[in-house]
């Protein structure tokens, strides 16, 4: 599956999620932040367990394995009705490993309907909360203003980052630096 693919599955569950918010806001002023801070916590759960981020991973384990699993850290942190609906139907459908893509789509979405500027952050490990207050605030530096990192984790790229942010695209991944390195001394030899 490639990469288009793969996110218009993630955006059409982050879109779907979106209008269960929008819905609950009817009886609920805040159904909108308490969503979006649910999906946050479930995320900031994924990237900073690397046994649940292999959980999710792992293809072999049968949906009531993973319902029980993943329930049971939805109960214990608190996380709404609408999250775990979600997780329910990404697990019934088998697309429980689209989760993290899910997620930075909906954060996406969510920081677009709100004005701010989406910087989409690749890196070969999961950032630190320093690392992403560092990115935050050089992009501020470059003249960006209201910045949301969404966060995709690639360990093709072997290290380094890759940031693109409107139209600008901050390529300083180890995979390119090495293909430039291999350019230049092909043009040398």
């Amino acid at each position: 599956m490639n990469a288009h693919q793969t996110g218009g599955v993630a955006e059409r569950y982050a879109l779907a999620l979106l209008s269960i918010a929008d819905d609950a806001r009817a009886s609920d002023a805040a159904a909108l932040d308490r969503i979006a801070a649910d999906m946050e916590g479930l995320f900031s759960v994924y990237r900073n367990d690397p046994e649940f981020r292999a959980f999710l991973a792992d293809p072999r384990r049968g949906a009531a394995e993973q319902q029980k699993a993943i329930f049971a850290i939805i109960e214990n942190s608190g996380i709404g009705d609408e999250v775990r609906k979600l997780m329910g139907v990404l697990i019934a459908n088998r697309r429980l490993s689209q989760f993290p893509n899910v997620a930075a789509a909906f954060g996406a979405k969510l920081a677009e309907r709100r004005g701010q500027q989406v910087a989409a952050v690749t890196t070969a490990f999961p950032l630190t909360d320093t690392q992403r207050a560092q990115i935050t605030a050089r992009l501020t530096e470059a003249g960006f203003s209201g910045v949301k990192l969404a966060e995709t984790v690639d360990s093709t790229i072997l290290g380094g980052l890759i940031v693109r942010i409107g139209s600008r695209l901050y390529d300083n991944s180890l995979k390119s630096k090495l293909q430039r390195l291999q350019y230049a001394m092909k043009g040398a030899a």
